[in-house]
C-alpha cells in the first residue's frame, strides 16, 4: 500500500506546483484537464497557442464556461502532461535522458510541432535527443529504457530504432577498443534494458559483426544480473527457493530464460561449461520447455570434454543441495557426446570400440568421478546407477580403479542389496582392468559378491604363472585373452560339477538297484548275467560323460578315436 500513497502524495505536490505558476497569472481558469486521477485547472489561450490536439476538443466541446478536458491515454502520466503545461506557459523545467522520450511522445500526442508554433516541444526534445541523449552508450540506454512504457508510439516516432542503432554500435566499439576499466564495462550497462530491448541490441550487434565471444560476455552478463539468484549460484548449495512453481515471479524467470537461449549465438563453443550448465539446471528448475532444455543439452555435450565434476554435479542436485534432479540430462549430454566421438572415429576410418581419443578418456574418468559423487544418495536406483556408466566405452578406460571405487561406495550406501542387485551393480565395471592394488582391495572387500572376488584373485594367479613376457604386457589384447581364458576355465569348472553330480546320483540308482535285486531272491546265474551286462553298458556310459581328455586320478582316460591294441585299456567296474 506504500506505492499508491507515494504516487498520490507525488500527484498532490505536482498539483501543488501546478497552482503557483498557474494563479500566479491572476486570471481565472476556465478549462479542466483530467489526466488520470489528476485534475489541472488551467487557461485555454495559453494551451491553444501551443496544443493543436487541446484546441481540436476544445472546439468541440458544447460548454460555454468551464471547460473540462479528459486526457487518460497521455504518455508519462500526469508527471509529463505537467511539463507540457509547463511549456505552454513558458515555465523552465529540465529535459534529461530519463524524461525526454516521454516528452517526445507526449508533444506528438497533443502536436505541440513547429507547425502550429515555432520552436514547439517536439522541436525541443529532438534537438536534445539528438545532441544530447544519443551521443553515449549510456545515454542511449537510459532512452531506450524509458521506451519500455512508451510504446508503440515510441516504436513510430523511431526513438526505439534509433537508440537501437547508436548502442549496438557503441557497444561494438567499445568490445574492441575499451575506453574505460574494466573493459566489459559495457556489458554492465545492458543489463537496465528489458530482455526484448536487449535482444534488439544483441541482434543488431550480430548485424554489424560482433564475435562470438563478444555476444557471450554481454549475454553472460545480463543472465547472471537477471536470474541473480538462480544462475550465479554455480556450487550447486545454493539457498532454498520457496517461490511457488505457478507463481507470476517462475513465470517471469522462465520466459526470461526462454529468451536469453534463443540469442545463443550459433558457435556453441562460445560459453563456459559452467555457465551451459548452470543455465540448464535453471532450465530443469523453472521446467522451461523442452526445445530450451534440448538446445543447452547439445551445446554442452559439444564441449563435454571440458567439463568437471562439480559442473555435472550443478546439474545434478537441486538448489538446497538435498537431493537429486532427474539424471535425464546427465545421461543425454554424455550420450549426446559419445555419438558425436563415434561419428569422428567412423569418419577418420578408426575403430570406436578400441582407439578412444584424449578428450573421450577424460570425460571417462569425469563421469566415473561423477558416480562416485552421486552414488552416496539412498534414493539412486541401480538402473540409473548404471546407465551412466555403461554410457562410456569399455576402451576409454585405461584402468577401472575410478569405476571400482563409485561401484564400492554405493554398496557401502545400498547395504541391503541382495547378491544379484550387488551382481548387476558391479557387472559394470572389469575386474581384470583393475589396478594391483584396486585388485587387492577387491580381493578383501566384503561388499563385493563373492564372483568378483573370485576373478581379481584368479587374475593374480594368472599374473604370477605367466611368463616374464607376459607379466609385462599389460596391454588390452592380452587382457582380453585372459578373460577369454578365465571364461573357459569357469565353464568347464561348471560342466565338471554337473558331471560330478550326474555321476553320484548314477552311484546311488545301481545301489538302490542291487539292494532290490537280493531282497527279490533272483537266481545267481540270472542276477550274475544281468549285472555283468548292467555294469559294462554302464562303465561305457561313464566313459563317454569322462570330461578330461588327458588322464585322471578319479575317471577314464578313453579317446573316442581308435583303440590302441599295444597299450590296453585299463578299466574299472568298482563303483566305490
Amino acid at each position: 500500500m506504500a506505492a499508491p500513497i507515494k504516487n498520490t502524495s507525488r500527484l498532490s505536490l505536482a498539483m501543488e506546483r501546478t497552482g503557483q505558476w498557474v494563479f500566479s497569472q491572476e486570471i481565472p481558469t476556465d478549462v479542466i484537464v483530467e489526466v488520470g486521477e489528476a485534475n489541472f485547472n488551467l487557461h485555454k489561450f495559453m494551451l491553444v497557442a501551443k496544443s493543436n490536439h487541446i484546441r481540436k476538443l476544445i472546439l468541440e466541446t458544447k460548454e460555454s464556461d468551464v471547460t473540462r478536458i479528459i486526457l487518460s491515454d497521455i504518455p508519462g502520466g500526469p508527471e509529463m502532461f505537467e511539463k507540457a503545461a509547463k511549456f505552454c506557459y513558458g515555465v523552465n523545467f529540465e529535459i534529461t535522458v530519463h524524461n525526454v522520450a516521454a516528452l517526445r511522445c507526449v508533444a506528438e500526442y497533443l502536436q505541440m510541432t513547429d507547425k502550429y508554433c515555432d520552436n514547439n516541444l517536439a522541436s525541443r526534445t529532438e534537438d536534445f535527443l539528438s545532441q544530447v541523449a544519443l551521443t553515449s552508450l549510456s545515454g542511449a540506454l537510459v532512452v531506450l529504457k524509458s521506451c519500455e512504457n512508451l510504446l508503440p508510439l515510441a516504436h513510430d516516432l523511431n526513438i526505439l530504432q534509433r537508440c537501437v542503432d547508436i548502442a549496438s554500435a557503441k557497444a561494438c566499439v567499445e568490445a574492441n577498443f575499451p575506453s574505460r576499466s574494466p573493459p566489459n564495462w559495457w556489458t554492465e550497462e545492458l543489463t537496465i534494458l528489458d530482455v526484448s530491448f536487449f535482444e534488439r541490441i544483441i541482434v543488431a550487434m550480430k548485424g554489424r559483426g560482433a564475435k562470438a565471444l563478444t555476444i557471450a560476455s554481454a549475454i553472460i552478463t545480463y543472465t547472471e544480473r537477471s536470474l541473480r539468484d538462480l544462475v550465479r549460484d554455480h556450487s550447486g548449495n545454493g539457498t532454498r527457493l520457496i517461490e511457488p512453481e505457478d507463481s507470476d515471479i517462475r513465470m517471469h524467470q522462465r520466459e526470461l530464460l526462454e529468451s536469453i537461449v534463443a540469442l545463443l549465438p550459433v558457435e556453441k563453443a562460445a560459453f563456459p561449461i559452467n555457465f551451459l550448465c548452470c543455465l540448464l539446471r535453471t532450465a530443469i528448475f523453472l521446467r522451461a520447455a523442452n526445445s530450451c532444455k534440448t538446445e543447452l543439452e547439445k551445446r554442452i555435450s559439444i564441449i563435454l570434454e571440458h567439463v568437471t565434476v562439480d559442473d555435472l554435479l550443478v546439474l545434478s542436485f537441486t538448489y538446497d543441495g538435498e537431493r537429486l534432479f532427474d539424471l535425464e540430462s546427465v545421461r543425454r549430454i554424455v550420450s549426446g557426446f559419445m555419438e558425436k566421438e563415434k561419428s569422428v572415429a567412423v569418419f577418420n576410418g578408426g575403430d570406436f570400440g578400441e582407439v578412444c581419443s584424449t578428450g573421450m578418456q577424460r570425460v571417462a574418468k569425469t563421469v566415473d568421478a561423477y558416480l562416485g559423487e552421486i552414488a552416496t544418495f539412498g534414493d539412486l536406483s541401480i538402473s540409473k546407477f548404471n546407465g551412466i556408466a555403461i554410457l562410456v566405452p569399455k576402451g576409454a578406460r585405461k584402468a577401472d580403479d575410478d569405476l571400482y571405487r563409485a561401484v564400492d561406495i554405493y554398496l557401502k550406501a545400498h547395504p541391503h542389496l541382495d547378491e544379484i542387485e550387488r551382481e548387476k551393480v558391479c557387472s559394470v565395471m572389469d575386474p581384470l582392468k583393475l589396478s594391483y592394488e584396486a585388485r587387492v582391495h577387491a580381493s578383501q572387500n566384503k561388499r563385493l559378491p563373492v564372483q568378483i572376488v573370485l576373478h581379481a584373485l584368479y587374475f593374480d594367479q594368472l599374473k604370477i604363472r605367466s611368463s616374464a613376457d607376459d607379466t609385462h604386457n599389460n596391454n588390452m589384447p592380452g587382457a582380453i585373452a585372459t578373460r577369454n581364458q578365465l571364461e573357459a576355465d569357469v565353464s568347464l569348472v561348471k560342466e565338471n560339477e554337473v558331471l560330478r553330480t550326474e555321476l553320484l546320483k548314477m552311484k546311488m540308482y545301481i545301489a538302490d538297484i542291487q539292494k532290490t535285486t537280493v531282497t527279490q531272491g533272483t537266481s545267481a546265474n540270472k542276477g550274475s548275467l544281468r549285472k555283468t551286462t548292467f555294469f559294462s553298458s554302464m562303465s561305457k556310459t561313464l566313459g563317454k560323460l569322462n570330461p578330461f581328455k588327458h588322464g585322471s586320478k578319479d575317471t577314464f582316460n578313453i579317446d573316442d578315436g581308435a583303440v590302441d591294441i599295444t597299450k590296453p585299456r585299463r578299466r574299472r567296474f568298482s563303483i566305490s
